[in-house]
């Protein structure tokens, strides 16, 4: 009766209390909204929350608002209504439905969002740039961009002690002492060293919850969706980033999949094929786009996206609080840069995926809303195969845009890309 309790307590816990906390976080906004009280709007990959949590200011993700008008079947809405007051049907999803947001007042499927009292972004991603002109433009508020240098070349990264790392380090300590008197001029309010060393210590706690968690699912069979559970994750490393609750979550969901792992519980009763995906999911047909894989009994294991949509928490950086600002200097470094390095040279971290993880085919799903995450990925399958003779799967769509969303054709390809990885077990099992 033990086993059974703990069992009926523990499994699926993560999904019950990340829905709850995601529910939490956009109750908090709508309250932000109805007292007229600004939100800093921020982006995944560098959010700086560590920091602008120090002075109580709401955080909007908008890749978050806008990516949940699509699962929320909605989506097609913003995005029209973007597009007929000006926004190109080729440009950002994301970014037409935040458009489409901005021209209804914040009004949200989920509630109010608040307007913004200040943008703060990194280079991480071209559109994060052109984005934030269009809030500075639509609300006249500061804008902040952090340039955080990126990786020179496929697997040069530097680190601490090199010339090169430590000049990056103070380049980026430079900028974050000229936001912290940003904020102190937007909120009226003095910094405290004492609170970012205590946000720090709670991203600590997440960061190598988050890296655990995802080493825990190397286990046979796999003990999380990397698709549809690892975005409940996602949306917690991001929304409660530096706090007590997301510190607490990560906690918990260690202790999850660390049980679920010593008693053999897996996502799925049987377990045939475990994948790999690239790029963003496929948000519009969310459910049905992942039971297409499920069906065959495809598991994935992993994705580039767990690694550059948590803002490069993967890598369980821990901040030292003895030297808070220099540490953190040095964490958004190695965060963004590690984003980046996911989304830009993704071949170098899909080599190591399939062999870690014993992968056997990886999906790759380019869409037409973002071409910083899609240029590029054919290249990549090339390297990958040449590399690993891994199979894989090319199928292009979108994560907002249901118009161009095919769910018959995604159907044909992906049925015959299992029929092909059956074949060639067969193959093998017969040499």
């Amino acid at each position: 009766m033990t086993e059974t309790k703990n069992t009926d307590s523990i499994v699926g816990r993560g999904n019950v209390e990340g829905a709850n906390l995601f529910r939490t976080w956009f109750d908090e906004l709508g309250g932000a909204a109805e007292r007229g009280q600004g939100a800093a709007y921020v982006f995944v990959m560098g959010s700086m929350a560590e920091l602008l949590k120090v002075f109580d200011l709401p955080l909007v993700l908008p890749e978050i608002t806008s990516l949940q008008t699509a699962v929320r079947r909605v989506a097609h809405e913003f995005l029209t209504e973007a597009e007929d007051h000006g926004y190109s049907p080729d440009i950002c999803g994301y970014v037409k439905a935040d458009v489409g947001l901005y021209l209804r007042n914040g009004k949200h499927p989920m509630g109010m969002i608040p307007k913004p009292a200040l943008a703060v972004l990194t280079n991480a991603c071209n559109t994060y740039i052109k984005w934030a002109e269009i809030w500075e433009r639509a609300y006249h508020v500061p804008v902040f961009t952090l340039d955080i240098p990126a990786t020179r070349s496929a697997g040069g990264q530097t680190w601490q002690g090199h010339p090169d790392f430590e000049n990056d380090c103070k380049y980026v300590l430079a900028q974050i002492k000229e936001l912290i008197v940003l904020c102190e001029q937007v909120t009226g309010k003095k910094f405290d060293v004492d609170r970012l060393r205590e946000t720090m210590q709670y991203a600590n706690d997440m960061n190598l919850g988050w890296k655990r968690v995802l080493e825990l699912n190397k286990s046979r069979p796999s003990l999380f969706n990397a698709l549809t559970d690892g975005t409940v994750y996602l949306g917690v490393s991001n929304n409660f980033r530096g706090t007590e609750e997301g510190s607490r979550f990560f906690k918990n969901l260690v202790e999850e999949m660390e049980y679920k792992a010593a008693h053999g519980i897996g996502t799925q009763t049987e377990e045939k094929y475990r994948l790999a995906f690239v790029g963003v999911p496929c948000y519009p047909i969310f459910r049905r786009f992942n039971e297409m894989f499920t069906e065959w009994g495809g598991a994935f294991v992993n994705s580039t996206y767990l690694h550059f949509a948590s803002g490069g928490a993967n890598y369980g950086f821990e901040y030292d609080l003895k030297h808070p600002l220099e540490s953190l200097a040095q964490g958004t470094l190695i965060s963004v840069r590690s984003a980046m390095d996911s989304m830009f040279h993704q071949d170098r971290v899909l080599i190591e995926m399939v062999k870690d993880y014993a992968m056997d085919g990886v999906v790759y799903h380019p869409i037409k809303s973002c071409r910083t995450v899609s240029t590029g990925l054919a290249d990549g399958r090339r390297a990958l195969m040449a590399a690993t003779d891994t199979p894989s799967l090319f199928i292009e769509s979108d994560m907002m845009d249901k118009r161009v969303v095919s769910e018959a054709q995604m159907k044909n390809r992906i049925d015959a890309f299992f029929e092909g990885l059956a074949t060639r077990r067969q193959q093998m099992a017969a040499v």
